[in-house]
C-alpha cells in the first residue's frame, strides 16, 4: 500500500488495514518491474519487485520522499539488481548490489538521504568458483582463487586484493642429500695427483642450488722417506679443483707418521641441473716415500647436500 494520509476521525475499511499490516511488515502486493526503474513519491511504504534476466537498476532522487519513508525492494531475477544514486544520496552498510532472491529496505533520513538495509547478504553473488577459493576485497568483493599445492598464501601489495598465493622460498633448504663411499687402500709415491677411489654424484633440481661438499678421507698418512714428503689432497667438481689439503702427515724427517682423518667442506656454485662428480686427488709432495689414504681399509665418506637458493 502507498503511502496515505488520513483525517481525525477517519473510519479504515478491512481493506485498508489489511494493506496497512502487510505494509509494516514489509509484506502485500508488489509492483512488479522488469527493467530499470527510477523512484517516484508515490513508492513511499510499497514494496517493488524486479525480475529480469539482465542486470537492472533502481534510481533515487531527492525531493520525493520525507524522512521515515521506507521502500521495501526485492530482486527475483537472475541479474543483479543494484540500488543507485541518483540525485540523492544513497548510504550502506552492506552491498547495493542485490542478486537474485536478495531484499533489502530504502529507509529515507531526510528528503535527499537515504539508507539502504540489505536483508539477506553483505555483498553480491559470492564469487566464489572453486573449493579452496577465498573471499577477499580489492575495490570490490572478490574472488582469490585457490593456489596449488605447496604453495602459501603470501602478502603482496602490489595485488589488487593484496594477497596471493605463491610458492615458499626455497633458500638454505636441503634439497637432496648424496653420500659416497670407499675403504679400498689407495697409495702413491708420485707428485702428480691422482684419484683416491672416494667420488660421488649429484643431479642439482635448480641451476642456482648450491652444493654443500663434505669430505672425510681416513686412514691417511706416510711412510718413511724424505723428510719433506707428506700428503696433499684435493677437491674436485669435474675437472675443476675446489681446494687443496696441504702437510697432511709431514713430521720434518723421514719417520712414518699416519695421522687418521683429513676433512674438507666447500660450498659450491655447479651453476647446472646435470649429473655433477665431486671427488678427491691424492699425490706426495716428494716422490721419496709413499702416501696413502683408507690405509687398512678405513673407510672415507662425501656427502652431497644440494642447498636452495
Amino acid at each position: 500500500m502507498a503511502k496515505q494520509t488520513f483525517t481525525v476521525g477517519q473510519v479504515l475499511t478491512a481493506a485498508q488495514v489489511t494493506s496497512l499490516q502487510q505494509t509494516a511488515m514489509l509484506g502485500g502486493a508488489a509492483q512488479a518491474k522488469t527493467a530499470s526503474y527510477t523512484l517516484v513519491a508515490a513508492d513511499a511504504g510499497t514494496a517493488i519487485s524486479m525480475t529480469s534476466t539482465s542486470a537492472t537498476t533502481i534510481t533515487v532522487n531527492t525531493g520525493l520522499f520525507a524522512a521515515g519513508d521506507t521502500v521495501f525492494i526485492q530482486n527475483l531475477g537472475s541479474g543483479n539488481l543494484t540500488i543507485t544514486a541518483g540525485t540523492a544520496t544513497v548510504a550502506t552498510a552492506g552491498s547495493l548490489i542485490l542478486p537474485q532472491n536478495d531484499a533489502g529496505v530504502l529507509y529515507f533520513v531526510s528528503t535527499s538521504s537515504s539508507v539502504f538495509y540489505d536483508f539477506i547478504q553483505v555483498g553480491a553473488a559470492s564469487p566464489l568458483t572453486t573449493k579452496g577459493d577465498l573471499y577477499t576485497f580489492g575495490t570490490s568483493d572478490t574472488r582469490l582463487a585457490v593456489g596449488t599445492n605447496g604453495q602459501v598464501l603470501t602478502a603482496d601489495s602490489s595485488e589488487p586484493t593484496g594477497l596471493k598465493f605463491a610458492t615458499p622460498a626455497g633458500g638454505g633448504k636441503v634439497l637432496q642429500v648424496v653420500e659416497g663411499s670407499t675403504s679400498t687402500q689407495t697409495s702413491s709415491s708420485s707428485t702428480t695427483f691422482a684419484d683416491s677411489g672416494l667420488t660421488a654424484t649429484i643431479t642439482p633440481s635448480s641451476a642456482t642450488s648450491k652444493v654443500l661438499v663434505i669430505v672425510n678421507q681416513s686412514g691417511t698418512g706416510k711412510t718413511n722417506g724424505n723428510v719433506d714428503s707428506n700428503l696433499q689432497i684435493q677437491l674436485l667438481r669435474g675437472a675443476t679443483v675446489l681446494g687443496t689439503h696441504f702437510v697432511i702427515g709431514y713430521t720434518g724427517t723421514s719417520l712414518v707418521n699416519f695421522v687418521g682423518s683429513a676433512n674438507l667442506m666447500k660450498l659450491d656454485s655447479p651453476a647446472t641441473t646435470s649429473a655433477t662428480t665431486y671427488k678427491t686427488q691424492i699425490k706426495n709432495e716428494q716422490s721419496a716415500a709413499e702416501v696413502s689414504v683408507q690405509r687398512n681399509g678405513s673407510l672415507s665418506t662425501i656427502i652431497l647436500m644440494e642447498i636452495g637458493a
